[in-house]
């Protein structure tokens, strides 16, 4: 069963009450739901973590390597100013997709730049809520996809070299 941990970063854990023209009024633990009854749905087993500290999101990356096949990360705040959480995921290497509830790119200048982005499989930003869910399916595509693709009998074949 593949296995995928999710992160929420700094207030998230505010969702529902924080800024809701920005972050809308569902609940960390209603996306939470979400997620749970989605992957019970595609037959995937996700953990999900929330801290407000980047220790704690870098120590979970960095544990990841082991045991995990993927991350759904929201690094909030965090996504503008650690190169520690960018360096983690890219450390452990597992296919991670970054999600936003909120268009960085509409925001404030500060805001529309992602350390997390450049070692992320992608980023999905602006689409509230659903987000974390667009991210779970193309992840778990993602990586049924390589799994196939790595077990399919050519997979490990060497191409032909063409005649001189």
């Amino acid at each position: 069963m593949l296995r995928i941990l999710v992160l929420h970063g700094p207030n998230l854990n505010l969702l529902g009450t924080r800024e809701q023209s920005i972050y809308g009024t569902q609940s960390l633990k209603n996306i939470d739901s979400a997620l749970t009854t989605l992957a019970e749905h595609l037959g995937l087993h996700i953990d999900i973590r929330q801290s407000n500290s980047e220790g704690d999101l870098v120590n979970w990356i960095q544990e990841s390597g082991s045991g995990y096949h993927g991350i759904i990360i929201n690094p909030a705040a965090y996504t503008h100013t650690s190169v520690a959480i960018r360096d983690a995921i890219s450390a452990v290497g597992l296919p991670t997709v970054e999600v936003h509830l909120s268009n960085i790119h509409q925001r404030e200048p500060f805001r529309h730049h992602s350390h997390v982005a450049g070692v992320a499989l992608g980023q999905i930003s602006g689409l509230g809520p659903s987000g974390y869910l667009l991210a779970l399916r193309g992840l778990h595509d993602h990586l049924a996809g390589t799994k196939k693709l790595k077990n399919s009998p050519t997979a490990s074949r060497r191409p032909k070299r063409a005649s001189r």
